[in-house]
């Protein structure tokens, strides 16, 4: 196929993407003027062969990327939604695997599988792990790198979270359903109603994906914000009365959710 858009001579890549890019993924709209095949043939079977071929593509990665929720769904249905996705979503980047990041927003729109309420953030969840896999290496926070701090600074300590770091809270059991869609063995029944809150990690070359309790995800995410230790523990103590902050500093370091810590007066001399 040819295309040969009319723009100016200089080029218009704005003007490709709207007569050619943007009814790539809709099949309801006609083959946009200026495409020809050889000899200057009609290219419509052509143009309707390479645009099944893109939405298969896409359609596909998304069945790769949130698997759990393609074996939830079943693949008709989620092929189905995923398709409707893709005509609603083009991709915005040239790496596959950066697509979908609104999946998880389309799936809570689709009213057809509104009584499942847990799977949007089961995505969220499959989502977060294929972005801490392909994150920026970084060696992770080490004990030693705490201690060196002196104690007097260590309230008021700020943290610098892992590029691979990713939490979620959700209302629903997305940990149990995610690990046993993914690991197995499958139980005989789950109880999604359960409110559990996940963090994913990648202190080394694989992701780690752990159940962690609100305190511990009130604290994590507190520090992220860059609140100071003492305040980020003073939160999760209001909201938890039993939360353990030693528990929650070493799960901080064995987890590898954050690359560094300092002072705060330090970032106070520097600013």
């Amino acid at each position: 196929m040819r295309y040969t858009p009319d723009m100016p001579a200089e080029g218009n890549p704005a003007g490709y993407d709207g007569a050619f890019g943007s009814v790539l993924l809709d099949p309801e709209r006609a083959t946009p003027e200026g495409l020809t095949g050889p000899r200057g043939k009609s290219a419509n079977k052509r143009f309707n062969v390479y645009r099944n071929n893109v939405t298969h593509s896409l359609v596909t990665a998304l069945t790769e990327i949130f698997p759990t929720v393609a074996q939830i769904l079943g693949e008709d249905n989620f092929r189905m939604i995923a398709r409707d996705f893709v005509r609603a979503h083009p991709p915005r980047s040239r790496l596959v695997f950066e697509y979908g990041q609104d999946f998880a927003r389309f799936l809570a729109g689709c009213a057809p599988i509104s009584h499942l309420k847990y799977l949007p953030d089961v995505a969220r969840l499959e989502r977060a792990w294929l972005d801490a896999y392909h994150a920026t290496d970084h060696a992770p926070l080490a004990a030693d790198d705490l201690s060196a701090l002196p104690p007097e600074a260590l309230a008021t300590a700020v943290f610098t979270p892992h590029p691979a770091a990713r939490f979620i809270a959700s209302a629903y059991a997305i940990h149990t359903i995610f690990t046993a869609h993914r690991e197995g063995p499958m139980p005989e029944r789950i109880n999604a109603g359960v409110a559990q809150a996940v963090l994913v990690t990648r202190p080394a070359l694989t992701v780690q994906v752990r159940k962690i309790d609100h305190g511990q995800f009130l604290f994590i995410e507190a520090l992220s914000r860059g609140a100071p230790l003492q305040q980020a523990a003073g939160l999760s103590l209001a909201a938890v009365p039993e939360f353990d902050l030693q528990a929650a500093i070493a799960l901080t370091i064995e987890s590898g959710a954050f690359a560094g810590c300092r002072s705060s007066s330090d970032i106070d001399e520097k600013d």
